[in-house]
C-alpha cells in the first residue's frame, strides 16, 4: 500500500475539514480512555452518512489499510485505540434516532448516539433504554455494543447484549448484511449475540435497532455503610440469598467516597470504609412489599449508619455521586488505571480483601468502585507517572487482580472488553483450542485482519504486533508521535 495513493483517495470521499491528516489534527484520536497507549493514525475520516462508511471501509479493503471505528474514545481497554498505518473511522456524527417505535417498544438508531439520549428520547413514552454505563452522558450506542457494555443496574436487567435485537452492519469487505429483526423471537442462530461484544472485529454497525423497557412506577434507594470494606462485600451475598433482586447494588470504598464527595457533594459518610448503594425498582406494590425486607437484610448485615433517599432530587444525588466516581478519582492521583474484572459474588469480600493486600505490596492505593450485584470489579490503581517504575508496578498490580479474578472462578472483563490492555491475559482464562476457534471465527469474517487489528487475542498469529503500541512514560513526556 502506497500512502500517498490512499490518501488521495480518500480525499475523493471526504472534503478537507473530514478527512484529516495533520498532525495537530490526528493528536485528539491518539488514544481512548485508556491514555497509558497511544498511537497516531495515518488519518482519520468523519463521515455523515452510512454511505460515505461504506464507502471508507471500501477503500481499506481495496488498498489493504486496516481502521478502527470510534465513537466518543471512553473505551478503557485501549479497544479504540488507532493503528498504526491505518486509519480511524469517527462515527460522531452519526447521531440519528431514525425510528422510535413505542407500541413496539423499539428505537433503530445509528452508531454515534449517545446513550442517554436514547432514553431521553423514549421518556415522553414512559420507556428508557435499559443499559446505564458510568460514561452514559457521553458514550456511544456503537461503543456499547463493541463493548457489551453494562452499568449499574445490569444485575437485574441485563448487559447491552440483552437489549439489541438487530443490526444492519457493513462487513470489512464492504459488503452489508442485516442481522437479527424487530422480535425478540428467533428460531436462526444468535449472530446478534455473536457480534455484540465482538470489539470491532466484524465491521462496523451502520443501524442497531435496541429493545425499550417502561420506566419502572417506584424506586426506593438507601444507603449503607460499613466499618470495613469485607462486610459491605459480605453484604451483597446476604441481599442475592434473601431472594430479592434489587435494580442496583454497587459498593465505594474510602478512597472512592472522598473523590465522589469532594466533586458533587452527594451526602456520602466521609468516615465509612465501605459503602453499599441498593436501589429497588418496579411496580409500586412490588417495591413497597419488598422495601421492608431488604431493610431487614441490610439490618442483618450490621451496617453503622442506613440513609434511605426521601426523594427523587436525593436518589439523583446518590447516583451522581456514583456516576461520577472514576473522573472524580483524578483529584487523589495525577493518574490511575481502571481494571474490569468479575469474581462470583460468594467471594467478593474474599476478593476486595486480596485487593487490599495487593496494594500493600505495591505500595499503591487503589480506590474501588464497582457493580457488586454481578460481581464486577472496577479498583482504579493510583500511581504517579513522574515516579519511576511507578506505571510499570500499577500495571503489575493490575495483571495480579485479573488473574485473581480467574482464580477466584470470574472473569477477566465484565464490560470494558479486552482491547489492548488485556489480551495477553486471554491465555489465563481460555486455552489454546477456545482462543484458536475464536481466531478461526474472526478470519472467516476479515482474513486481512482489518478491521481493529492487534485488538483482543494475544500477539502473534496475524495480530500486529507489540512494538506498534507505545507507551507515552516511555517517551520521556513527549505527548503524541513524531
Amino acid at each position: 500500500m502506497h500512502p500517498t495513493a490512499f490518501l488521495s483517495h480518500l480525499q475523493t470521499i471526504f472534503p478537507p475539514d473530514r478527512c484529516l491528516v495533520k498532525p495537530a489534527q490526528l493528536v485528539p484520536f491518539e488514544s481512548d480512555a485508556l491514555t497509558s497507549y497511544q498511537v497516531r493514525p495515518l488519518a482519520v475520516v468523519i463521515p455523515e452518512s452510512q454511505k460515505e462508511v461504506v464507502q471508507a471501509v471500501l477503500a481499506c479493503r481495496d488498498f489493504r489499510v486496516p481502521f478502527v471505528a470510534r465513537g466518543s474514545g471512553t473505551s478503557l481497554s485501549g479497544g479504540s485505540l488507532p493503528i498504526e498505518g491505518g486509519i480511524v473511522i469517527a462515527l460522531n456524527r452519526l447521531n440519528r434516532i431514525l425510528r422510535l417505535d413505542p407500541q413496539q417498544r423499539l428505537a433503530v438508531v445509528e452508531p454515534g448516539v449517545i446513550n442517554l439520549d436514547v432514553t431521553k428520547a423514549a421518556a415522553p413514552f414512559g420507556l428508557y433504554f435499559a443499559p446505564d454505563p458510568s460514561s452514559q452522558l457521553i458514550c456511544t450506542i456503537g461503543g456499547n455494543l463493541a463493548f457489551n457494555a453494562g452499568g449499574a443496574h445490569c444485575l437485574k436487567y441485563g448487559m447491552t447484549s440483552n437489549h439489541i435485537i438487530g443490526l444492519k452492519v457493513v462487513l470489512p469487505d464492504g459488503e452489508l448484511v442485516y442481522l437479527g429483526g424487530e422480535s425478540l423471537e428467533s428460531t436462526e442462530a444468535d449472530l446478534v449475540g455473536l457480534y455484540v461484544g465482538s470489539e470491532g472485529l466484524f465491521g462496523i454497525a451502520l443501524e442497531i435497532t435496541l429493545r425499550l423497557l417502561p420506566r419502572p412506577e417506584k424506586f426506593r434507594t438507601l444507603l449503607a455503610a460499613y466499618h470495613t470494606l469485607e462486610a459491605a462485600g459480605n453484604a451483597v451475598s446476604m441481599v442475592v440469598a434473601s431472594g430479592l433482586l434489587p435494580g442496583a447494588i454497587e459498593i465505594m470504598d474510602n478512597l472512592a467516597i472522598q473523590a465522589a464527595e469532594a466533586a458533587v457533594q452527594a451526602g456520602y459518610p466521609l468516615d465509612a470504609a465501605g459503602l453499599l448503594i441498593v436501589e429497588l425498582d418496579g411496580e409500586s406494590d412490588a417495591v413497597d412489599k419488598e422495601f421492608p425486607a431488604l431493610l431487614e437484610v441490610i439490618e442483618e448485615s450490621a451496617p453503622y449508619e442506613i440513609r434511605v433517599a426521601q426523594d427523587e432530587a436525593d436518589r439523583l444525588r446518590i447516583w451522581k455521586g456514583r456516576k461520577s466516581a472514576f473522573s472524580a478519582v483524578g483529584r487523589l492521583s495525577p493518574d490511575y488505571l481502571v481494571q474490569d474484572g468479575v469474581v462470583p459474588r460468594s467471594r467478593l469480600g474474599e476478593a476486595l480483601v486480596e485487593i487490599k493486600r495487593l496494594g500493600e505490596k505495591y505500595n499503591l492505593r487503589v480506590a474501588n468502585v464497582f457493580h457488586a450485584g454481578d460481581g464486577n470489579l472496577h479498583p482504579l490503581i493510583l500511581f504517579d507517572g513522574r515516579e519511576a517504575g511507578a506505571y510499570e508496578r500499577a500495571e503489575q498490580l493490575a495483571g495480579e487482580v485479573l488473574r485473581m479474578c480467574v482464580r477466584f472462578g470470574g472473569s477477566i472483563t465484565g464490560e470494558h472488553g479486552i482491547g489492548v490492555e488485556k489480551r495477553a491475559y486471554l491465555p489465563e482464562m481460555f486455552s489454546e483450542v477456545d482462543i484458536a476457534a475464536m481466531r478461526a471465527i474472526r478470519q472467516q469474517i476479515d482474513p486481512q485482519e482489518l478491521s481493529n487489528r492487534g485488538k483482543m487475542f494475544p500477539a502473534g498469529g496475524n495480530a500486529a504486533p507489540a512494538s506498534q503500541v507505545v507507551h507515552p512514560l516511555e517517551r520521556a513526556g513527549i505527548t503524541s508521535l513524531e
